[in-house]
């Protein structure tokens, strides 16, 4: 997979399929290219998919401080380096979603379509100490000594129960994040909130609510779908990390959405 300087930084991307569309998949926090592995080969069949390490993230260039501005025009640099200039879709799960959402509100003339897997609304101050906590533990003792505790919210054992291999492959790359750009991305979203963002979304837009989500739970997801004009939401069988936990579902669910006249 090649590396590119988009906007001041190396990004590790990588872009597949034979479609004539583009579909860009955002990872989760803490995840990486890989976090698509298993949802990408109906995807790339009907697109060219683009995929990409968030700054900070799997093999992109490390940070100290994040701002989500900087995330958001990360993608926008990414793809001018890329020579893509004809609306995209976009896909994201849970943070990825939030950076979706960020990028569709400030670049509306460039999404064609946006697909929301566990999206967030409202202050994140009030529900962020416990990521403060963890992301002071993380600085302290390293990524392992947070593991237990995130993935026993974030991927429970319903899910895990799917594909024993597939969740411990998850583990292994998470534990593998870096302390101080994991820490830089909880404090960033600590001051971060989207609920003006969305009136701004233009494009036809498709919200998951994940059903075994504690985190980000349906009824949150429903009122994302209900702050976006016309969007569309839908309840599925899934966890946090839909594109992770579920990855035929996921793609299965975005498919006919973004294929849809």
């Amino acid at each position: 997979m090649p590396w590119i300087e988009a906007n001041g930084a190396s990004l590790r991307y990588e872009l597949s399929g034979s479609g004539k569309n583009t579909l860009v998949l955002v990872h989760e926090a803490g995840g990486c290219i890989e976090s698509y592995d298993d949802a990408l080969p109906g995807l790339e069949k009907e697109f060219h998919v683009l995929r990409y390490d968030q700054r900070g993230f799997g093999f992109s260039e490390k940070v100290r401080e994040l701002s989500f501005e900087t995330v958001v025009t990360d993608l926008v640099a990414l793809l001018d380096a890329l020579q893509i200039t004809a609306p995209v879709c976009m896909a994201g799960c849970a943070m990825g979603a939030d950076f979706s959402v960020g990028f569709a509100a400030r670049h509306p003339a460039r999404i064609a379509k946006l697909a929301l897997a566990s999206p967030y609304i409202g202050s994140n101050t009030a529900r962020s100490p416990h990521s403060l906590e963890r992301a002071a533990l993380v600085e302290r003792e390293g990524i392992r000594a947070a593991m237990k505790a995130s993935h026993d919210r974030s991927y429970p054992e319903n899910l895990r129960a799917l594909d024993r291999q597939r969740f411990q492959r998850y583990q292994a790359r998470w534990v593998c994040n870096t302390p101080a750009s994991f820490s830089a991305q909880a404090r960033m979203m600590h001051h971060v909130d989207l609920t003006p963002e969305y009136a701004k979304v233009q494009a036809p837009t498709l919200v998951i609510g994940a059903a075994h989500d504690t985190q980000r739970p349906p009824d949150v997801a429903q009122r994302v779908a209900k702050a976006i004009t016309g969007a569309t939401y839908m309840l599925a069988d899934t966890g946090h990390f839909m594109n992770v936990e579920t990855p035929q579902l996921f793609a299965d669910t975005v498919l006919p959405f973004f294929k849809s006249k």
